[in-house]
C-alpha cells in the first residue's frame, strides 16, 4: 500500500470515529478546518509551491 493510500484510509477512518462520537456538524468542522488551517500556516512561497505541484498532478 502507497504512503498516499495510507493516509487516506487513516482520513476516512479518522472521520468515521468522529461521525460516531461527535454531532455531524462537529465532525465536519474538523474534517474541513484542519486541512485549511494547515495551509494558512504556509507561508506565500510554500503555497505557491504547493498549487504548482497540485496542477500539475492534475495535468494542466
Amino acid at each position: 500500500m502507497s504512503k498516499k493510500a495510507k493516509i487516506a484510509a487513516g482520513g476516512v477512518a479518522v472521520g468515521l470515529f468522529l461521525l460516531i462520537w461527535l454531532p455531524w456538524w462537529a465532525a465536519f468542522l474538523i474534517v474541513i478546518g484542519v486541512p485549511a488551517a494547515a495551509y494558512l500556516t504556509l507561508d506565500p512561497s510554500q503555497r505557491r509551491k504547493l498549487r504548482r505541484v497540485s496542477r500539475k498532478e492534475l495535468g494542466r
